[in-house]
C-alpha cells in the first residue's frame, strides 16, 4: 500500500485491529484520511472488499473516500459497499424486498411527493389542509420515523392538537404509500431498522457478512442510524466510528450527541484514539476555540494544537448595523484583493437572512460572490412571493406576478380556476380587443362564466384588496406599501402557519429591512414620477441580475454556519455575533441549546486557516422591526489575549446625516468580557448603579431579543391567563396578534409585543 504520511495518533487508529474503536477527530485533524488509510490496509492484509461496509453522509464524500481508498491500494474497490446511511438502507430493502410490504421495484419519494401524498390522506380522513399544514405534519411524522417511533406509538404519545391530528394520519399515510409501492426518505432507515430487528435471520446475514464497518461523522447520527449502525456492526463488533462531540450541530433535525457520548459505554472495550493535532489553522484561531469550546459540559475532553505561528489576532468588529456590517467585510476583501484569490474569503452567517446585506454590499463594490447550500436571498421562494404583490401593485398587467401572488396563501383558486381566467382574458382578443390582464378579469370573476364560487369570491377579494393599496401607493414609502402588502392578505399569519415558518419570516423581516434603508437616490437617475415602490421594485430586479457575479471563476464564498462543516478557508468573516441571533433565541428554548450554538460557533472558527474577523451590529432589522442588539455572549467567552477590538466606520449613516445637516456623534470603541452577565447589562450600569462609563453602549437584554416565534400548535405561558395553545397568529412586527386557547380562561387573541409570552 502506497500509505499516507500519519502522526503517530492517525497511525494508531489505522493498524487498530479487532474491536470497537472511537476516533475522536478535532477540526483540521485528518479524519478522511484515517479513515481512507484503515479501509485500505483491512484490503491490503486480505480482507473482501465485500466484506466491509463504509458509511458516509453525503454521496460526495462516499465517492471521494473510494477514490482515495482505490488510489491507495492500487486497485479496483469491486464489491466494496459504501454509500450513505439512505443508500445503504435502499440496497438492503431491495435485497430484502419478500420481506417487506413493498416490491423491488418501489419508488422513494422526495419532500413534494411526501407532502403531495400527505395532503391526499388529509383530505380523504377530512382534515382541511388550510388549518392543517401538510408540510408541519410531515415534520412531525418526520421526527417520529427517525427515533423509530410507529403509528402506534406516536399515538400513545401525542401531547398537542397538531400531534393529536398527525396520530390520526401517519397510519393512514402509511397505508397510502404502501399501495402506491413507495417509500418516503424516512422509511428507508425506519424499515430497514425494523427488518433487522423483528425479521429472523436478517440481521444476522448482514453481520456476518460486513467484518468490518466504517462510519463517518458519527456526532451526526439520529436514533435510527445508530440501531442501524449496532445491528449491522453485532456479531463481530468490528466498529470503527469516526467524528467530533464538538462539531455536533444537527440535534436540531434529530441528530444525538449521545450517540458518541455514550460510544464506550454500548461497545464495552473499545479503542479510543484522540486525533488533536490540527494541520489547518494558526494558533491564535485554535487558542479562541479552545477557549469558548471548553464551556460546554456535554463533551469529550480535547485541546487543538498546531505546528502553526500565533498569526494575526482574532478582530472582533463592532459595526453600526447590518449594512455597516456588510461595507466593513467588502471593504475588507477588496483590500485584500491585491495579494489573495477571492476563492479564499468567505463570509459564514447563521441564518440564510443574513446574505441580503451581505449580498447588496459586495454588489457595490463589484465583489463576486456564490452562495453556497443556500438560495440567493432575492431568489428564496417567501421574498420572491411577496414581491410578486409589490409588483402587481405596481403593473397590474403583470400576469406572471399575477399567477404568482393568486397562489399564495391559499384562496380556494385552483388550477381549473385558473386556466378559466386565462380563458376569459382570451376570449376578449377573440372579440378583436387585446387580452385582459388577469387582475382585471380577477375583479369581475363570477360563477356565471364558469368558475366555482368559492374561487371567483376568493378572486374578487383578492382584487379588491390590490385595490385598496394600490390606493395609496403615491402617500407611502416603499416599506409602508411593503407593511399594507403584509398585512392586507394575511403574508405574515400564512408564513407563521408553516413548519420553517419562523425562518421564512426571517427573511421578509430582512426584505422589510431592505425597503427601510432604500433611498431613491439609490437608484441611477431616478424617475421624479416614479413612486418609491417602483424605484425599490427596479432596485430589486437589477440586484437579482446575476450576469455581474462570475460563479464559474474567482469568487467570495457565502454560507451558512452548518453548510460550512468540513470545509476550510485563508480568511473568515462571521457576522452577526449578537446575542437572539448567535445564539439564536429559539435555538436555546431546546434542552442544550447553547451547547449546540457553541459547538456551531466552534465549527465556524475552526474553518479558518489565516485570518479570523468576528462581527456584530449594534443595531439589527429583526423580526420585522429595528432592534438595539447586544454583542453575543461568545464574545465574552474569547482569550483576551488572542482578540483585537476593532469599530467599523458607520460611513453610510454619516452620509445620511450630512445631508439632513446633522453631524454624526463620534463614538469611542469600548469591548470587554462581563462576568457579571446575570445583570442584564454588557457595558452598562454596574452594581453600584452607577451609569456606564463615557464612549461605552448600554445594551438591555429586553431590547435586544426577537419575540417569541409563534406558530398554531406552540404551548405557551401568559402571565396573566396561565398555559395556553397558539391557534392562529395574525400581523407582522409590533402588529401580530395571537389567538390563543388558554387552559383556565379559554380563547383570548392578545398582542404579541406587549403580551409577556414565555414558552411553556
Amino acid at each position: 500500500m502506497r500509505g499516507p504520511r500519519l502522526n503517530p495518533e492517525q497511525r494508531d487508529a489505522v493498524e487498530h485491529g479487532e474491536g470497537p474503536l472511537l476516533v475522536l477527530a478535532g477540526a483540521g485533524s485528518g479524519k478522511t484520511r484515517v479513515l481512507t488509510a484503515r479501509a485500505a490496509r483491512l484490503i491490503e492484509e486480505g480482507l473482501e472488499p465485500t466484506r466491509l461496509l463504509a458509511v458516509t453522509f453525503t454521496n460526495k464524500a462516499a465517492g471521494e473516500m473510494r477514490e482515495r481508498i482505490e488510489g491507495l491500494i492500487g486497485r479496483s474497490t469491486r464489491g466494496l459497499w459504501i454509500g450513505t446511511f439512505h443508500s445503504v438502507a435502499a440496497r438492503i430493502l431491495r435485497i430484502e424486498a419478500p420481506h417487506t410490504s413493498r416490491t423491488r421495484a418501489f419508488t422513494i419519494y422526495d419532500e413534494d411527493d411526501s407532502i403531495r401524498t400527505l395532503k391526499d390522506v388529509m383530505e380523504s380522513a377530512g382534515y382541511d389542509p388550510k388549518r392543517w399544514a401538510p408540510r408541519a405534519l410531515r415534520g412531525r411524522i418526520s421526527g417520529a420515523k427517525n427515533a423509530l417511533m410507529g403509528p402506534a406509538e406516536y399515538e400513545s404519545e401525542a401531547f398537542d392538537l397538531l400531534a393529536e391530528v398527525v396520530a390520526k394520519v401517519y397510519p393512514a399515510y402509511q397505508r397510502e404509500l404502501a399501495r402506491r409501492n413507495a417509500y418516503d426518505f424516512d422509511d428507508l432507515l425506519f424499515e430497514t431498522v425494523r427488518l433487522l430487528e423483528t425479521v429472523d435471520g436478517v440481521r444476522d446475514r448482514y453481520s456476518a457478512r460486513f467484518a468490518y464497518v466504517l462510519v463517518d461523522e458519527y456526532q451526526d447520527t439520529n436514533h435510527a442510524q445508530y440501531r442501524m449502525v449496532k445491528a449491522l456492526a453485532s456479531k463481530h463488533g468490528n466498529l470503527c466510528v469516526v467524528g467530533d462531540d464538538d462539531q455536533a450541530v444537527y440535534g436540531w433535525r434529530g441528530a444525538d450527541i449521545r450517540n458518541i457520548l455514550d460510544f464506550e459505554a454500548d461497545f464495552h472495550g473499545a479503542h479510543v484514539v484522540r486525533l488533536e493535532r490540527n494541520y489547518r489553522s494558526t494558533a491564535s484561531i485554535l487558542e479562541v476555540a479552545n477557549s469558548v469550546i471548553s464551556r460546554n459540559l456535554a463533551r469529550k475532553p480535547k485541546r487543538l494544537h498546531t505546528e502553526r505561528e500565533a498569526g494575526d489576532p482574532i478582530e472582533v468588529v463592532r459595526c453600526d448595523d447590518e449594512r455597516a456590517e456588510a461595507a466593513w467585510v467588502s471593504s475588507q476583501i477588496e483590500a485584500g484583493r491585491g495579494t489573495r484569490g477571492l476563492n479564499e474569503f468567505a463570509v459564514l452567517y447563521r441564518t440564510n437572512a443574513q446574505s441580503r446585506a451581505f449580498e447588496e454590499a459586495f454588489r457595490r463594490f463589484g465583489i463576486p460572490y456564490r452562495i453556497v447550500g443556500g438560495v440567493p436571498f432575492y431568489e428564496r421562494r417567501e421574498v420572491k412571493d411577496v414581491i410578486a404583490y409589490l409588483r402587481l401593485l405596481v403593473n397590474p398587467a403583470d400576469d406572471v406576478a399575477f399567477l404568482r401572488a393568486v397562489g399564495w396563501p391559499r384562496r380556494g383558486v385552483g388550477a381549473k380556476s385558473l386556466e378559466r381566467l386565462e380563458e376569459l382574458a382570451r376570449s376578449a382578443d377573440d372579440a378583436g380587443e387585446t387580452v385582459e390582464p388577469l387582475a382585471l378579469v380577477a375583479a369581475r370573476a363570477r360563477h356565471e362564466d364558469g368558475i366555482p364560487k368559492m374561487a371567483a369570491r376568493g378572486l374578487r377579494r383578492f382584487a379588491d384588496g390590490l385595490a385598496d393599496v394600490r390606493a395609496s401607493l403615491p402617500a407611502c414609502s416603499a416599506r409602508e406599501a411593503l407593511e399594507a402588502c403584509v398585512a392586507t392578505f394575511g403574508l405574515a399569519t400564512a408564513l407563521a402557519e408553516e413548519e420553517d415558518g419562523a425562518d421564512r419570516l426571517e427573511n421578509v423581516s430582512e426584505l422589510f429591512a431592505a425597503a427601510e434603508a432604500f433611498e431613491r437616490d439609490d437608484v441611477e437617475a431616478p424617475d421624479d414620477e416614479a413612486t418609491d415602490l417602483e424605484l425599490f421594485l427596479q432596485s430589486v430586479s437589477l440586484r437579482s441580475d446575476l450576469d455581474e457575479a462570475d460563479f464559474d471563476g474567482e469568487a467570495v464564498t457565502m454560507i451558512t454556519l452548518h453548510n460550512a462543516k468540513g470545509l476550510e478557508f485563508p480568511v473568515i468573516f462571521l457576522g452577526g455575533l449578537e446575542e437572539g441571533l448567535f445564539p439564536l433565541s429559539r435555538a436555546m428554548e431546546a434542552p442544550g441549546g447553547l451547547e449546540e450554538e457553541r459547538r456551531l460557533f466552534y465549527v465556524g472558527v475552526t474553518r479558518a486557516m489565516d485570518r479570523l474577523s468576528l462581527t456584530y451590529a449594534d443595531h439589527r432589522w429583526r423580526a420585522g422591526m429595528a432592534s438595539r442588539s447586544a454583542p453575543s455572549s461568545f464574545i465574552d467567552e474569547l482569550p483576551g489575549e488572542h482578540v483585537l477590538p476593532r469599530l467599523a466606520a458607520p460611513h453610510w449613516r454619516r452620509r445620511r446625516a450630512r445631508r439632513a445637516g446633522a453631524v454624526e456623534p463620534d463614538r469611542t470603541f469600548a469591548w470587554q468580557r462581563r462576568v457579571e452577565r446575570g445583570s442584564g447589562r454588557v457595558g452598562g450600569p454596574g452594581g453600584d448603579g452607577r451609569s456606564a462609563p463615557p464612549g461605552e453602549l448600554e445594551y438591555d437584554y429586553d431590547d435586544s431579543q426577537v419575540p417569541l416565534a409563534l406558530t398554531p400548535g406552540v404551548r405557551v405561558i401568559h402571565p396573566r391567563f396561565g398555559a395556553g395553545e397558539v391557534l392562529q397568529v395574525y400581523g407582522f412586527g409590533r402588529e401580530a396578534k395571537a389567538d390563543i386557547a388558554f387552559e383556565e380562561v379559554g380563547r383570548k387573541k392578545v398582542v404579541v409585543a406587549y403580551a409577556g409570552l414565555r414558552p411553556a
